[in-house]
Parts: structure tokens; C-alpha cells; sequence
């Protein structure tokens, strides 16, 4: 599947310090670090041949089965929604993980295989032993990490909410990265029903028609490309869109998502039930409450409550994750007495 590349590149480095990476983080802006797992010995089995990466792997498989993916031959690699947007253009099914190798060394030398891949892995689950020869980079802190497993494929345009360092091990990869500030020209997909959890876009970027998508030229004047050579990692911002596409038959992907550490907010839950309050009132009313959320959610120039003694700002001084939590439970119980 032929996809544009944008002209814009993202920044590489390499061996960054962690006052530098403190830089890039406080940027939000992707970056390549070449290199980062050179050192790692899945990338020298996955150098040296798919087999070797493939005993690595089972060396730490438990027999438990794994969930992955099947799409097809006839999608091109895609793994998608179904024509009429309310299934999937894939099949999931399960095997132990030694089986899925096979399969994807089986496949290796066909013209036309399907594509397969495991998806988001946890390491202590799918693979224990695996970090332990394989050391996270310091900079993931504690952070799980989580295996990808397939052949060439395409994950369409999605984002996380989490900071994410995607790491590659074995195949070559190629992200293509657009920054939260193109959501709206990316034509997201149903809430109610995505492929995997997070929300997708549903331009695909090998057929993305200026007639049915306009707004997407917008967002592409916003993208940047990132291609991963096994050995290097991609740091990618919290909620920076990222479609995905594999080359080759045989590819392994470790990343790790964190957040701040104590941070278990649900900003998701909040949008939606801003969208079920707010969005469909009339237009002076939702003016008004734009005001308040940028008074009190987005204005970064000054703290709302600062004009309040400090024993009585409440809810509009900064929170500590002990009181997020104590507000979280009583809007909670409010919602549900008006049921």
C-alpha cells in the first residue's frame, strides 16, 4: 500500500541526556532517538535473521494464549472498519504466542499473505523474562512495556492518551505524525465504536480524496514523518495522532506509555459529557460556557483562584491527586442521583 510522506521530517538525536529530553518533552514535540536500543539482544537476533528474533521471543512465551489480528490479502494491509462502519475489515482470534510466530514465519515468503498482527502485549503477561534481557530506557521510568508483533500492515491514524515511546526492534516502520491541533481536519471516527480504544481517523491516507475529506489538507500541512530503523525509538508526545505503517514480513515493536506519575484523570469522560451538555445549546449559551472553560480550564497566564484566600479556593486551586479524585467521586454521585 503506497502512502504520501509529508515533507516535513521529524527531528532526530541521539544519546540524549535527561536534561535534554526533559527539553523535548517540555517541546511536546516528536523526536527520532537514533539508536536508543542498539544494544538490545532481540534487535541483534532480529539483525540477524526473523528465526533468531522468533526463538527469542518463544524463549520467554508461557503457553497462555495471545489475542491477535487477521485481515485479509484483498485489504492491502489495512486494518480498518468494515464497509458499512459497524464491524472491522479483521478478525480477532487467539493462540499461544509460539503459535502466532509460526505463522508469521510461515507467511514470510508468500506474495500475497494476510496480515496479522498482536497488538499491545503486556510484557509480564505475554513474554516475563523479555524486559529483563531487554532493559527499558531510563527515561520510560516505570513504565510496562508492550509488544507488537506482525507482518506488513497498516494501523490507521489514531492517538493516545498517554506519552508514548514506540520502540523499534525488528522490521522497518514508518509514522506518519499530526499534532492534537489537527483533530478537527481529521474527520474522526465513531466514538461509540472504535478498532482498538482510541479514537480514529477515518481518512485513509493512501486514498485521501479532497472531495469527500477537504478539511484534511489542513491537517496535512501540519504532518511530519518519522521512519524507524530497528534500533531506534520515536518519543511521541501525549495525544499527537500517529498512523503506522510496517514494510516487512516480519516486525517487533516495543513501547511504553506513561503519565505522570498518580495521574488517573479521565479527560475523555469529561468531553463526552461536555458534548452531551453543552454542545447543543444555542449558540450565546455555548459562548458563555466557552468563556468559563477558558477562565477555568485553559487559561495557563494565572491561577483563577488566586485572588481567594488560600483555605477557601476549593475546586479552583491546584489539585493534588487526592483531591482530583475526592471531586471526580462527588460529581459521580451527583450524576447518578439525577437518573
Amino acid at each position: 500500500m503506497d502512502c504520501p510522506v509529508p515533507e516535513r521530517r521529524t527531528v532526530e538525536y541521539r544519546d540524549p541526556d535527561a536534561k535534554v529530553f526533559g527539553e523535548i518533552r517540555a517541546a511536546a514535540r516528536p523526536v527520532i532517538l537514533k539508536g536508543l536500543l542498539a544494544d538490545w539482544p532481540a534487535v541483534r537476533a532480529g539483525s540477524e535473521s526473523p528465526m533468531a528474533l522468533g526463538a527469542h521471543l518463544a524463549g520467554f512465551a508461557t503457553g497462555k494464549p495471545v489475542r491477535f489480528i487477521v485481515a485479509p490479502p484483498e485489504r492491502g494491509g489495512m486494518f480498518f472498519y468494515g464497509d458499512d462502519l459497524t464491524g472491522t475489515n479483521f478478525e480477532a482470534r487467539e493462540a499461544p504466542l509460539t503459535e502466532l510466530l509460526h505463522g508469521l514465519l510461515h507467511w514470510m515468503d508468500r506474495a500475497d499473505p494476510p496480515a496479522m498482527a498482536a497488538q499491545s502485549l503486556p510484557e509480564p503477561v505475554a513474554v516475563p523474562g523479555f524486559a529483563a534481557a531487554n532493559p527499558a530506557p531510563a527515561i520510560v521510568g516505570s513504565a510496562v512495556p508492550r509488544l507488537w508483533i506482525g507482518n506488513a500492515a497498516v494501523v490507521q491514524t489514531h492517538h493516545d492518551m498517554f506519552e508514548n515511546l514506540a520502540c523499534a526492534v525488528a522490521g522497518r516502520r514508518r509514522f506518519t505524525l499530526f499534532p492534537p491541533s489537527a483533530t478537527k481536519d481529521l474527520y474522526v471516527g465513531p466514538f461509540e465504536r472504535t478498532l482498538a480504544g482510541p479514537l480514529v481517523s477515518m481518512v485513509p491516507l493512501h486514498a485521501a480524496d479532497a472531495e469527500r475529506w477537504p478539511r484534511f489538507a489542513d491537517a496535512w500541512a501540519e504532518a511530519e514523518v518519522a521512519d524507524l530503523e530497528p534500533g531506534d525509538a520515536l518519543y511521541i508526545p501525549y495525544m499527537w495522532w500517529h498512523h503506522v505503517q510496517s514494510f516487512d514480513p516480519f516486525a517487533l515493536l516495543v513501547n511504553y506509555w506513561w503519565n505522570p506519575e498518580g495521574q488517573r484523570r479521565q479527560p475523555m469522560q469529561a468531553l463526552i459529557h461536555a458534548m452531551a451538555e453543552i454542545r447543543d445549546m444555542p449558540s450565546d449559551q455555548r459562548d458563555a460556557w466557552r468563556a468559563m472553560f477558558d477562565a477555568f480550564v485553559f487559561d495557563d497566564a494565572a491561577e483563577p483562584g488566586a485572588h481567594l484566600p488560600q483555605t477557601v479556593r476549593g475546586i479552583q486551586g491546584r489539585m493534588d491527586p487526592q483531591t482530583s479524585a475526592a471531586v471526580l467521586a462527588s460529581l459521580a454521585q451527583g450524576m447518578q442521583r439525577q437518573r
